[in-house]
């Protein structure tokens, strides 16, 4: 009785930590001054903006982030579709969430380090350090291979929480991010192309060793890998995917410059993946995974002002403003390479709402259409739509309210 007693106490005094929470270093709301020239929202105040985010963040946490029953741990909720509990994916969306609104919310570290803990307790066949991209509600983990875009956010998350908290503490969160992204980057990059693998289970002689999923591409992620790690080689992936988006756009959507879910040949002539090529008849569209391409690209232009970044977006909001007449109700769950409606899919999915609006903000040009889309998207209620669109759309509101930041040295 006293050793489950104790251990009683144990869990108790974890969950009880935010009693004694650790002050932040970087207190939600950061108010970032983005790149010259880029814009917020202006037809409402920046405390509204805030408060908008505030108020989601409390709805999303509420309905998201669960505790493993008598352990320190916590998942982000797949909402057991397919059976699954979590995927690598949205624990990494979590854990930057989580670690960007310290402060505001004062358990934000107890909440991270939980988040942390469960991603190290399911980890990849391949690497301790890499997370295994399914946890389904038996508890089990079928598939042991990672998700790459969920490791690169997990790793991100490390260096803000680095800067949000400090390392000394029972986790060393820079030691953590240092494995991580070397981890990432010895087992999730294509050495010879440079291009990005789609997991960790995808080796030399794999059939899709030259094959890509676009929006795994997050440039600012990588240049901050760069300075955490000193590591040049993560410029040549930069480079690279800069350099295969432009041929992309050039080659096969010169309109509407847009991206398709997956991209393969990458080592000969790229090209868009053929239909079912891994998710769906969608996989060489505009679809489920690429609507999250102009929130990652144009975040780069934010943070660090890089053209290439600039180029990209440019395409796609003239692009869009055009397709839907400036008309936010007219934005559709997905897209042909033409820019063209996917049939069947006039239905609103934040998912795709939300990432026009983060890359909006590059240019004033857009202001009104980005005022628009703001407003369109915050008017939606968090229980008419499911994890995916819910969490891209706090992400998103994050960094257009001006509150994003990024962990420099």
């Amino acid at each position: 009785m006293k050793l489950e007693f104790y251990k009683l106490l144990i869990v108790f005094f974890i969950y009880s930590i935010p009693l004694f929470a650790q002050s932040s270093l970087k207190p939600f709301p950061q108010h970032v001054k983005y790149f010259p020239g880029c814009i917020k929202p202006n037809h409402i105040s920046q405390t509204q903006l805030d408060n908008s985010v505030r108020s989601f963040y409390i709805q999303w946490k509420k309905r998201f982030i669960k505790n493993v029953p008598g352990k320190p741990e916590s998942y982000v909720w797949f909402e057991n579709i397919g059976k699954k509990q979590c995927v690598s994916e949205g624990q990494g969306y979590g854990m930057v969430i989580v670690a960007l609104m310290a402060d505001y919310d004062l358990s934000a570290k107890v909440t991270y380090d939980n988040l942390f803990r469960y991603y190290k307790a399911n980890p990849s066949i391949r690497s301790k350090h890499l997370m295994a991209w399914v946890q389904y509600t038996n508890g089990k983990n079928s598939d042991q291979t990672s998700a790459t875009d969920g490791d690169m956010d997990i790793a991100y998350s490390l260096l803000l929480a680095d800067k949000q908290w400090g390392s000394k503490g029972p986790i060393n969160y820079r030691k953590e991010g240092e494995a991580i992204i070397t981890a990432i980057m010895q087992y999730e990059i294509n050495h010879q192309t440079w291009s990005i693998l789609l997991s960790d289970g995808v080796e030399a002689e794999s059939k899709d060793y030259f094959d890509t999923r676009s929006s795994d591409f997050m440039p600012s992620h990588f240049k901050a890998f760069e300075l955490a790690i000193q590591d040049e080689r993560w410029d040549k992936v930069t480079n690279a995917t800069y350099n295969l988006f432009g041929k992309m756009q050039k080659n096969y959507s010169p309109d509407a410059g847009l991206i398709p879910d997956f991209i393969v040949n990458i080592n000969k002539k790229a090209k868009p993946a053929p239909p079912n090529f891994l998710e769906s008849p969608y996989d060489g569209y505009y679809n489920y995974n690429a609507c999250r391409i102009p929130w990652r690209i144009a975040t780069d232009y934010l943070l660090t002002g890089d053209e290439r970044s600039k180029a990209i977006a440019d395409k796609i909001n003239r692009w869009i403003r055009e397709t839907t007449n400036n008309d936010t109700y007219n934005i559709s769950a997905g897209y042909t390479l033409s820019g063209n409606d996917i049939k069947g899919r006039n239905f609103e999915a934040l998912s795709f709402i939300a990432p026009f609006a983060v890359s909006a903000m590059v240019d004033k040009k857009n202001q009104a259409w980005l005022n628009k889309i703001w407003d369109y998207m915050i008017a939606f209620k968090m229980k008419d739509f499911d994890y995916y669109d819910n969490t891209i759309k706090l992400l998103n509101m994050i960094i257009i309210s001006g509150n994003y930041w990024e962990p420099k040295n």
